[in-house]
């Protein structure tokens, strides 16, 4: 395990014992939704909460289908409130930054996870 691999261990493990509520898996889905979203800009910028919280539920859908919501529950993951917990525990312990008109309440009401996973499932016909 290379010096990286450790930091981003502790990172994580420092990360859960601040906020217990959400598994592992939660903080690195969600860093890996918003790198896939950061990806797909034609120039660099800045994304919104909403951006955000739309990029790790279109992953989510296309990674665990009829899953999708079980999958992030189980993580902690109840509602787009608790993405922008995880994304502001994220800036907090250096990993992610943010602009000064960032704020945890971005991320407040966006979607229930009812509308996000079940009537608006893409295959619902």
């Amino acid at each position: 395990m290379g010096v990286t691999d450790v930091k981003a261990k502790n990172a994580l493990a420092d990360l859960q014992r601040k906020n217990p509520r959400y598994k592992e898996q939660a903080y690195l889905f969600v860093l890996s939704a918003l790198h896939r979203r950061l990806s797909g800009l034609p120039l660099p910028r800045h994304v919104s909460g909403h951006e955000v919280a739309n990029a790790i539920r279109e992953m989510a859908l296309e990674r665990f289908g009829p899953l999708a919501r079980t999958i992030l529950e189980h993580w902690g993951v109840h509602s787009t409130s608790d993405m922008g917990e995880i994304v502001f525990a994220l800036v907090e312990c250096g990993v992610l930054i943010k602009e000064p008109t960032d704020m945890r309440e971005d991320f407040d009401s966006l979607f229930t996870f009812e509308e996000a996973f079940k009537n608006d499932y893409p295959w619902n016909g």
